[in-house]
């Protein structure tokens, strides 16, 4: 009798919980992570180190919002950590409530729990509203809830609207966003070294080294791309942390790696640059196709290298 195989493991992701966080709403987005295990951690740090360990096969983290630009945490774990790749990207429009434990009202608030960038989103309706209160800063905007029933000195937290469905709360007020149109982008971090294939409305995410400061040298990174028609979505710098005056920059640009344009920006940039870190290229969210001038068509890189070849191997012209 031949002995049964193994159970595979079950797959898990990762994400900022507890439930009911902003980050999960991201992950219910995929539909792989659809009946897999959800495993809920404490920040980015722990989301990162269960793919590195094989404890989680993927995990999704915040990277950036419309309010605050980039969440500076992750971008400097992606800087740091080695052999991680951005399988792919997702939107979560982001509003707040403020609550409390129920039988408070909004005049007994004096300190409100709410997580960083929560609370700097939410921050211009807090001073109008209590503008006498203190913050205590959250692990997550389910966490800044959850803390009113473990013994935390705040009285009221900033949390997500369907926090109610979790904890019971009373909420004290509703759309306390300071814009309406906010909106978080989040991306799903795994350990393959699979490339999804080119849709023609992609994103690729770098990390990018400045050589010795001198004059001229950000301006050299960015004619990389400008010289060959590539759109930037998102340039940010973040101190390397060795000396004072060193940048690592990260960067977004449209466009797919196996896009003619892109794959040539990337080996200009391999050439001026001590150190690129290539995260990823995907589909991008709002499914937005590239615009880009038609002389930077994949055809004109390849016949331009046809052209070289063809002198350097004495071809007629």
């Amino acid at each position: 009798m031949t002995d049964a195989a193994p159970t595979p493991p079950e797959e898990t992701y990762s994400y900022l919980g507890p439930a009911g966080t902003f980050t999960e709403a991201a992950l219910k987005q995929v539909a792989a992570a659809s009946g897999a295990h959800w495993r809920a951690v404490n920040n980015v740090g722990e989301a990162l180190a269960d793919v590195t360990n094989g404890r989680s096969i993927a995990a999704m983290i915040a990277i950036e919002n419309s309010i605050d630009g980039g969440v500076s945490a992750t971008q400097d774990a992606l800087a740091t950590v080695p052999g991680l790749r951005i399988l792919g990207e997702y939107l979560v429009p982001v509003n707040f409530v403020l609550v409390a434990r129920p039988g408070t009202a909004l005049a007994d608030v004096r300190v409100v729990n709410a997580h960083p960038v929560a609370y700097a989103q939410s921050r211009g309706w807090l001073e109008r509203e209590l503008p006498e209160h203190g913050h205590i800063p959250a692990t997550s905007n389910v966490s800044a809830a959850a803390s009113l029933f473990e013994g935390s000195q705040a009285d009221a937290a900033v949390a997500p609207p369907g926090i109610t469905d979790h904890l019971d709360v009373d909420v004290l007020a509703r759309d306390i966003g300071d814009n309406a149109n906010a909106v978080t982008r989040f991306v799903l971090v795994s350990r393959s070294r699979a490339l999804s294939a080119p849709t023609g409305a992609d994103k690729t995410s770098l990390i990018v080294e400045l050589p010795d400061d001198e004059p001229g040298a950000l301006l050299a990174m960015l004619e990389q791309f400008s010289t060959r028609g590539v759109n930037l979505s998102l340039i940010q710098s973040r101190p390397i942390g060795d000396a004072l005056g060193r940048y690592r920059f990260v960067v977004d640009v449209d466009g797919h790696i196996s896009d003619e344009r892109v794959a040539d920006a990337l080996l200009g940039l391999r050439r001026t640059s001590p150190k690129v870190i290539f995260l990823g290229s995907y589909p991008r969210a709002d499914e937005q196709a590239v615009d880009y001038h038609s002389k930077y068509d994949d055809g004109i890189f390849i016949e331009a290298r046809d052209w070289l070849r063809g002198l350097l191997s004495g071809e007629p012209e």
